[in-house]
């Protein structure tokens, strides 16, 4: 994580949050920042842009509602909402793996049959 902070800003209302946690290329033993995202957050931070997931500039109001807590998540939202689950599909799905399981136990207890193994 990176702090840039800089005095006599240009833009003294609010303050410019860019979350670049998920943009990096993933080494063997320390991550590495790839050129396209240098280049995004300078961008970013050149033109104070806010981006969906990525950047958000916060009005000091705000920042002061929080108690000056700085922390990039109260700020940028980078939440994914998942994919509703389809329950009478994995209802539907359980009831045909309870019916194949059924059938094994029965093909597997003939086996055992033949063998003359105690199968319960």
């Amino acid at each position: 994580m990176c702090w840039y902070f800089k005095k006599c800003r240009e833009h003294p209302d609010d303050i410019l949050f860019i979350d670049a946690s998920a943009h990096f290329e993933k080494a063997k033993n320390q991550n590495r920042l790839r050129e396209q995202d240098i280049d995004q957050i300078i961008n970013t931070y050149q033109q104070r842009s806010e981006k969906d997931k990525y950047s958000r500039r916060a009005p000091l109001s705000e920042i002061r509602e929080n108690d000056y807590n700085l922390n990039i998540p109260r700020y940028v939202d980078t939440f994914e909402e998942e994919e509703p689950v389809d329950i009478d599909a994995v209802v539907q799905e359980l009831k045909q793996i309870d019916a194949d399981m059924l059938g094994i136990d029965a093909e597997i207890a003939g086996y055992c049959k033949e063998l003359g193994i105690n199968y319960e």
